[in-house]
């Protein structure tokens, strides 16, 4: 009786929070610029602060073999400063409002976000706006040899100095041919690294940062219609990017058990 008791109150309890979960609605408006860039609008007047959060339709399935790394490397680049923000001012600007700050990078999209209080909505669009139009012009050979130089060491921190760090990217590679965009791992590999030029990494950011290929979504306690002025006003003019073709999907198949063994520097075995 008691395990029935018991199996009554979980399935009670999955019940409940299932229709919970399904009343869950988020109410948002959403348009696009004349310049391709999708807008995400969603008022929360709870609490003094906005989200602004940039998303672009980028990532390490973006890149080619023996050129992988870029997407990662991005991330670490649009901190740097652009045209109209000097090289330690992104940051310093936002932290000094009490901004929350960061960005992530994954196979399928890059991402940049701030958590700004909502007096100062404005100046977090206009960051954003000028990294996303104004990168290019603030980039030089210094600063891509020293974030590149930072990657690396992030690389050698999480993955080839980490116990059994490189074993999901192993594991990718036997999982994923050659060709396929799954193959690498997110953070690319050192002699890509090394060998990515200052073209290179030019080509990269214009083909994909453009605001055709990337989305802005704003939620929390601002107004619709002095967001949207902000908006057109900061993002409004810059233009759009060139065509291009995404990855195609890649068929894939494991016909049989593989089995590879590796040995890693570590005292007990995994």
């Amino acid at each position: 009786m008691k395990n029935f008791s018991r199996l009554l109150v979980c399935i009670l309890f999955s019940a409940s929070f299932a229709f919970a979960f399904e009343q869950v609605q988020v109410k948002f408006k959403q348009y696009t610029l004349s310049n391709g860039l999708t807008v995400i609008l969603h008022e929360d007047h709870s609490a003094p602060v906005v989200a602004e959060v940039v998303w672009y339709h980028v990532g390490s399935k973006n890149e080619e073999l023996h050129r992988t790394g870029f997407a990662h490397l991005f991330e670490h680049m649009m901190f740097q400063g652009s045209e109209h923000v000097a090289d330690d001012e992104h940051f310093k600007l936002l932290q000094e409002v009490g901004a929350n700050i960061n960005g992530s990078t994954t196979e399928d999209r890059t991402n940049y976000f701030e958590v700004v209080p909502s007096n100062y909505l404005a100046l977090a669009l206009y960051l954003e706006s000028d990294r996303m139009g104004f990168l290019l012009p603030a980039m030089t050979q210094v600063k891509l040899d020293n974030q590149r130089d930072v990657v690396k060491n992030e690389r050698r921190q999480s993955y080839d100095n980490q116990p059994y760090g490189t074993a999901s990217e192993k594991i990718a590679a036997m999982m994923f041919p050659a060709n396929h965009p799954y193959h690498w791992p997110v953070i690319g590999y050192m002699e890509d690294l090394s060998a990515a030029t200052m073209e290179d990494v030019q080509n990269f950011f214009k083909t994909y940062y453009a605001p055709n290929n990337a989305s802005l979504v704003l939620a929390g306690d601002f107004n619709e219609k002095e967001a949207k002025q902000l908006i057109e006003k900061y993002f409004g003019e810059i233009p759009r990017g060139t065509s291009f073709e995404r990855p195609k999907p890649v068929a894939i198949s494991i016909p049989q058990t593989q089995r590879v063994f590796f040995e890693d520097k570590v005292k007990l075995p995994r």
